[in-house]
């Protein structure tokens, strides 16, 4: 096949396949732009020392003046391109069914059931460059624009460009990982000329991740107390090993909470079908438990985000207790020697704003993953509508579909992110020991400080609400993709 004939199969389509399209380059626009900041904060040349005008003396934001937090920042924003990963692999899904039937009837046309394929990776590839393009477009225009230096100092360093090789690495890395993917993706996928066959999950998810998620919640609570008791009674050595299991039980729950996306969200629909007594909630668990895996990635995504923000939190609360604690000590024995802690706290609240960007992305998935499932259903969405099923009925199942198994998983996600920070301990504590020999016999003095760190509910309680609020608007997209979905004309034969 030439690669004109590809390219015009591959761009060629049904309203969906353009919406699919659409999508797929936003997506690869934004990892492409995500990838650049990281490319750019890392190609910062290293500071020739302050005030020998190196760096330090070119940027205002300690973070990208010091050679050694640098490092960190690039680190953030190579995890913020995971959620947008997660994205674009949703968007590649979005409008399958009418891809399906578009390759079905190019093999009745005389494809091979490989040609079939590369058209569907073809329009990945050519949709995803067409993002990073875009991106390396919006890129080079920012640079240009948010370049305005202050007193010789800048807020970005928009005065540095990568090389030539990393930016264009950067930019056939976008197509190429989307087009990897979508023939990742239709390896399950047996293209006839007469239809498509797609091999799917029918077991119902695993236990595990349960298991995982309930030893991990609920063990801290009970090792807590026993790990302070034998710091009392032993030498330290048992509650060690005490504490080290805590935090592995932590982290098991970690993993529980976004492996375990399936499990949860069959779970909750398990729970719907048996405990609901509204049509709506009845349906919403009866689609929970036949495709438990319908927007688990990004659902993943989104709970890694608040376990995130849920642990900075804590960080937080326990940073702002170990300031106060040395506070309170130089008070005592008069040492005026503190910290920078506007540069801590500053350092946190860009880890703030990534989580909730992170968030919105994740969203953003949830609500291409909800628009992919009214669009594969419009035809049974009409005929129940047609039939007398009102719109609200059906609206109702879709937000009890996503909010249900959002809402405890959320609450499991902030207290596990929390314990991360807290399974360790909740005191501060610091000590120091004087001894005045001035007459004999000398005297041994202990200044002591502990603290108990606070429980940051104001933030968790900021977090979740805020999640859910996102996840309310996604909703309410959703019931207007339902609104547009369940037109009469929709009941027309393909």
């Amino acid at each position: 096949m030439r690669p004109a004939t590809l390219a015009r199969l591959a761009l060629t389509g049904s309203r969906t396949d353009t919406l699919r399209i659409v999508f797929t380059s936003a997506s690869g626009a934004l990892a492409a732009l995500i990838l650049l900041a990281a490319a750019t904060v890392a190609a910062v040349p290293e500071a020739a020392g302050a005030g020998e005008g190196g760096v330090v003396s070119r940027y205002r934001p300690t973070l990208l003046a010091e050679d050694g937090l640098r490092p960190g920042v690039v680190a953030t924003l190579l995890l913020l391109a995971v959620p947008v990963l997660a994205l674009a692999g949703q968007c590649i899904r979005f409008g399958s069914p009418a891809r399906d039937r578009r390759l079905a009837a190019l093999r009745l046309a005389g494809a091979t059931p490989g040609q079939a394929v590369l058209v569907a990776a073809g329009e990945t590839a050519g949709a995803a460059l067409l993002g990073s393009l875009s991106g390396l477009l919006i890129y080079l225009v920012g640079r240009w624009a948010l370049d305005r230096p202050v007193a010789g100092q800048r807020s970005l360093p928009t005065d540095v460009l990568p090389s030539a090789p990393v930016l264009a690495g950067i930019v056939l890395l976008v197509p190429v990982v989307g087009g990897l993917a979508g023939a990742f993706l239709l390896r399950k996928v047996i293209v006839t000329p007469l239809g498509v066959v797609r091999r799917t999950r029918e077991r119902r998810p695993s236990v595990l991740p349960g298991a995982l998620i309930i030893a991990g919640v609920f063990a801290p609570f009970v090792l807590s107390p026993l790990g302070r008791w034998l710091i009392r009674v032993t030498s330290g050595v048992s509650a060690t090993v005490v504490l080290l299991t805590m935090m592995l039980l932590v982290v098991a729950a970690v993993l529980g909470v976004v492996l375990g996306t399936g499990w949860i969200a069959y779970t909750t629909g398990r729970l719907l079908r048996r405990f609901a007594r509204r049509p709506a909630a009845l349906l919403a668990g009866r689609q929970l438990m036949a495709d438990p895996w319908s927007g688990s990635r990004m659902f993943a995504a989104l709970l890694a985000a608040v376990i995130v923000g849920a642990g900075v939190s804590g960080y937080r609360a326990y940073l702002a207790t170990q300031f106060a604690v040395e506070a309170e000590m130089a008070r005592r024995t008069g040492d005026e020697s503190g910290y920078d802690t506007a540069f801590y706290f500053g350092a946190i609240d860009l880890i703030d704003l990534t989580v909730a960007i992170a968030v919105v992305i994740a969203a953003a998935g949830i609500l291409i993953a909800l628009a992919e499932g009214v669009v594969s259903r419009r035809r049974a969405y009409a005929i129940l509508v047609a039939t007398g099923v009102p719109r609200r009925t059906l609206g109702a199942a879709i937000a009890w579909q996503t909010l249900a198994p959002l809402l405890p998983a959320t609450l499991v996600a902030l207290t596990v992110g929390v314990s991360l920070v807290r399974a360790p301990g909740a005191t501060v504590s610091s000590s120091i020991t004087s001894s005045n020999c001035d007459g004999p016999p000398c005297a041994a003095t202990v200044v002591a400080v502990t603290r108990h760190v606070p429980l940051p509910l104001a933030d968790l309680t900021v977090l979740g609400v805020g999640t859910l609020a996102i996840m309310a608007l996604v909703v309410a997209v959703g019931f207007v993709l339902l609104r547009m979905s369940t037109d009469p004309s929709e009941l027309r034969a393909a």
